[in-house]
């Protein structure tokens, strides 16, 4: 099938990225939030990012007024039911997605895909909960989505060639490299990259060497962008020590499991860049 209208469940951070990306690759979205005061805060989020790549000489103002034309916020989740792909970006809590996949799938016509945007939970129990489980599928962008050049599509043992064949054309229209990965936590990407965060974390608690050292000896020595613990506070502290617990739940491997120093930390409100400060202060 061909994607033409895309329904996207969430404008917070991942949400209105992915709905800013779709929209400049010429695609009609439709962004739900559950108030009128979450929708008006996520779309000025798009338009702020658009401006700045106006200004950045990425995007001219012409493409950025196309692309804003092509965007509706709603509190109404009816509003998407004449989507081709629903790609919900929701809290990272399964009840609430249950409940969301549950209801789209009453909803929307029954060839739309719908798709989860999380990092590390079980795909295929959203997919129970609908009479199309060979159409569920998760597709994982990273953040910032507009700069962000990956997806990683989540295929369950449900879901069927067609709807993954669409999902990898979606995701290169978008402008996105796509790589597939089996429905097990932490995917590709989080099943390699946390055991790294939390060794890191560890090394610092354990006195192995400062935070500076630690990073910059992974930045100079590895070749990264950025140190892990600048990339823990750039992430969440606790989005980082939920994905742990996540993977930890399943696997019941020690690499999983949380540091003591980032359960303190999490529970101290040092969540990194967001609150001001995590391993570093950004006040």
């Amino acid at each position: 099938m061909r994607i033409q209208r895309v329904g996207v469940i969430g404008c917070g951070l991942m949400g209105s990225g992915i709905v800013e990306t779709c929209a400049r690759s010429g695609y009609e979205v439709v962004v739900r939030e559950v108030s009128k005061e979450l929708v008006e805060k996520g779309l000025q989020r798009i338009k702020s990012s658009m401006a700045k790549g106006v200004e950045k000489g990425k995007l001219s103002q012409a493409d950025m007024d196309a692309a804003w034309r092509r965007v509706r916020g709603t509190v109404v989740l009816e509003d998407l039911k004449d989507s081709d792909l629903v790609i919900e970006a929701a809290i990272e809590n399964m009840a609430e997605k249950k409940q969301l996949f549950a209801a789209m799938d009453e909803l929307v016509g029954a060839e739309t895909i719908i798709a989860s945007n999380t990092s590390s939970l079980c795909i295929t129990e959203m997919a129970s909960v609908t009479k199309r489980p060979d159409k569920v599928l998760g597709m994982h962008f990273f953040s910032p989505v507009p700069v962000m050049p990956l997806v990683e599509l989540v295929r369950t043992i449900l879901t069927s060639d067609e709807t993954l064949q669409t999902a990898r054309e979606f995701g290169a229209s978008v402008g996105k490299n796509v790589i597939v990965a089996k429905d097990t936590p932490g995917f590709i990407v989080n099943l390699l990259l946390v055991p790294y965060l939390l060794s890191a974390i560890r090394a610092f608690e354990n006195g192995v060497a400062t935070r500076e050292d630690i990073d910059t000896g992974m930045k100079l020595g590895c070749n990264h962008p950025m140190g892990p613990l600048t990339l823990l506070d750039f992430i969440g502290l606790d989005t980082a020590y939920y994905i742990a617990n996540v993977m930890h739940d399943e696997f019941k491997d020690a690499q999983y499991a949380a540091p003591p120093l980032l359960k303190r930390m999490v529970l101290a409100g040092h969540l990194g860049r967001k609150t001001g400060k995590g391993f570093y202060d950004y006040k």
